[in-house]
């Protein structure tokens, strides 16, 4: 008999976990509680074992026709100054391709593949029961729906995360605010580069091709040095613009789509699961944007949890395996994700310096790799594809 199952949220993970599950025999309802479904204009970095699991999910070929294969970058201070000019090593040495992609490319890339009769709009979760064996999903509009797993794809601030963990406490902050922002156009600002990276103290930035024409770019800053209820992200930008060199402000100022966040984070979960209710993606494992993985890890999550779900066990088994597959990859990342943000949000002057060092001192392939979380993610690299 088909089993069914219940996904909340229709953000990358959610539409990954869709295709994962269908493909290994399950019927899959999709809950999504926007009227419309939108990603914005912000880019993605796919890392080598993320392409490995789009192409698992059957959509890499569209994802890599759609973003961008990065093939040089510089990393330079905010006045310009070049520390490292670099090639990115080509897919055949990182273990396979690393593609920056708009995430409506990626979004919109999963969503033809799942189809819009599998999703329910407008329709806001509220709580689930289950009996240990079948659950029930429960909507603000007092609707219910059945199955025999629900799937918490919901974000960082997941409902279903909190039925399952009623007493953690809040996000934990990192003390960095970031604005990220997209544009179609200013790719001339790059020459021959396909990205520059810019550090200084307290600050560390970006911009970087994610199409033919359009341009990524994030700028991340130490809350103490905004002034203080500086919150919008127009005012942060004209803020910090003056402190960046040229090429940096052009594509500022030509950004008309900007976003504003409070980076955070939450501790590892000690159980993702109980009986037919589990978590995906931000839900389980929130990361801050300095791993590099947090898109990449809902869609390894997705397919090993359609791996596991596809095996002829119970379903609280192959959540179990499950677990077990993807929850110390994501306790890894979440230390690292901390250790970085740390030295990138430092004003002290002698360890900026020492930083500056190091950037200029290591090698660009084991450089590129950990930024990529390549090393400790084998389970999900591409080398043996």
């Amino acid at each position: 008999m088909t089993r069914t199952a219940l996904i909340v949220g229709a953000g990358i993970g959610g539409l990954a976990a869709g295709i994962a599950l269908r493909q290994a025999g399950w019927d899959i309802r999709i809950f999504e509680r926007a009227p419309v479904v939108r990603e914005l204009g912000f880019a993605l970095l796919m890392a080598p074992n993320a392409m490995a699991a789009l192409h698992d999910l059957g959509v890499a070929d569209v994802v890599l026709e759609r973003g961008f294969l990065p093939v040089r970058g510089e990393v330079r201070r905010m006045n310009g100054a070049v520390l490292k000019r670099a090639e990115i090593p080509p897919p055949e040495v990182l273990g396979g391709p690393a593609v920056v992609a708009m995430r409506p490319a990626l979004h919109g890339s999963l969503l033809e593949a799942v189809g819009e009769d599998a999703l329910t709009l407008a329709c806001e979760v509220t709580g689930l029961e289950t009996d240990g064996e079948q659950a029930v999903l429960q909507t603000a509009e007092g609707n219910t729906a059945e199955g025999d797993v629900i799937v918490g794809a919901d974000g960082a601030g997941s409902t279903i995360r909190r039925v399952l963990h009623p007493s953690e406490p809040p996000p934990r902050e990192c003390g960095i605010i970031a604005v990220r922002g997209a544009t179609q156009g200013g790719v001339e600002s790059l020459g021959d580069l396909s990205g520059i990276w810019y550090m200084g103290p307290g600050v560390e930035a970006f911009f970087v091709r994610a199409s033919d024409t359009g341009i990524y770019w994030a700028l991340s800053v130490a809350r103490e040095l905004l002034p203080h209820g500086m919150q919008g992200p127009e005012a942060i930008v004209a803020h910090m613009a003056p402190r960046f060199e040229a090429s940096f402000r052009e594509v500022m100022s030509i950004t008309t789509e900007l976003r504003v966040d409070e980076l955070v984070d939450r501790d590892p979960l000690p159980f993702w699961s109980s009986g037919p209710v589990t978590l995906l993606g931000d839900a389980a494992h929130p990361l801050l944007p300095h791993t590099g993985q947090g898109a990449a890890m809902a869609i390894t999550d997705a397919v090993a949890l359609g791996k596991a779900l596809g095996e002829e066990s119970s379903v609280p088994e192959g959540l179990g395996a499950y677990e077990r597959e993807q929850r110390p990859k994501t306790a890894y990342l979440l230390g690292r994700g901390r250790r970085t943000a740390r030295v990138m949000r430092t004003t002290n002057p002698v360890a900026c310096s020492l930083r500056d060092v190091a950037v200029r001192l290591v090698p660009v392939t084991p450089l590129v790799k950990a930024f990529a979380g390549i090393n400790r993610l084998s389970g999900t690299d591409v080398s043996s594809r």
